[in-house]
């Protein structure tokens, strides 16, 4: 029995049938936020969530039966678990949030998807440099928003008169979110020529360096997963001793072949 689960969960076959529930679920999903399609078809969308939720609960029952507490040691395996836990739990009204939290299970596209389930991975190999990226952004902001509070925040108070409120006018230009007509031109009207030098120096450093470093690390990340998956040339232990005797044997097999040419060429 744990054989045939075993072999039928391996299938190629089965696991193309759970992509198609994933995606079918998907589109139901966003179907059930439509009140005309609610109004169309809201039993039938309500079935067929309830019986592909179904399918999924024995799909991961299945695997746990299987593999046993080496389904508890794998990251995706936990994360399937997850999500469909998530879409079986109770949702009252104190716990409604749970009821949009079943939109998760799309995300189990990841687990069963190789080449998606490989970007996550490099995204997740990327974090602790995107940590120490973040926190060089996080020193970059702390200081332009100290100088931004201390020259504008008198003249510009809304945007620059406290350091959050100037943190938050740097995110505006580093999104480039009209940071010229809605902050640097008034800083400008009122006074204050080097506005633009400072936005723009802001900017250059935060929008095109240090955010092009989150870029480089997540490319690194991808081609160190990627290299990781390709098939290494290697020789398996007594691969050079075996060819040369099949070598041998082949010199030998050539040898015997001259040996009867010559005697057949001598009758």
């Amino acid at each position: 029995m744990i054989d045939k689960l075993r072999v039928l969960l391996a299938h190629p076959r089965f696991e193309r049938f759970i992509i198609v529930l994933i995606v079918v679920n998907a589109v139901t999903l966003g179907l059930e936020t439509s009140s005309t399609a609610r109004a169309v078809a809201g039993p039938a969308l309500a079935f067929l969530d309830t019986a592909i939720l179904t399918i999924f609960v024995v799909e991961v029952a299945a695997r746990i039966l299987v593999h046993r507490t080496a389904f508890f040691r794998d990251p995706w395996s936990l994360f399937d678990l997850f999500v469909v836990a998530i879409s079986v739990a109770p949702t009252t009204e104190s716990l409604s949030v749970l009821r949009a939290l079943r939109v998760l299970r799309v995300l189990r596209l990841i687990t069963t998807v190789p080449s998606l389930r490989k970007v996550v991975g490099g995204l997740i190999t990327a974090l602790p440099g995107m940590g120490s990226i973040g926190l060089l952004l996080g020193l970059i902001f702390y200081v332009f928003a100290v100088i931004g509070t201390k020259l504008y925040g008198e003249a510009a108070p809304e945007q620059f008169g406290t350091l959050g409120a100037t943190a938050y006018a740097l995110f505006q230009a580093m999104t480039f979110d009209d940071w010229s007509n809605g902050i640097v031109k008034p800083l400008m009207e009122k006074g204050f020529a080097s506005a633009w030098f400072f936005l723009i120096s802001f900017m250059v450093i935060s929008a095109f360096m240090a955010l092009n470093l989150f870029i480089g690390v997540v490319v690194t990340a991808l081609d160190a997963e990627t290299d990781e998956d390709q098939p290494k040339l290697t020789h398996p232990a007594g691969s050079e001793q075996e060819m040369l005797h099949r070598l041998d044997a082949v010199a030998a097999e050539i040898q015997g072949l001259r040996a009867e040419l010559a005697r057949r060429q001598g009758a």
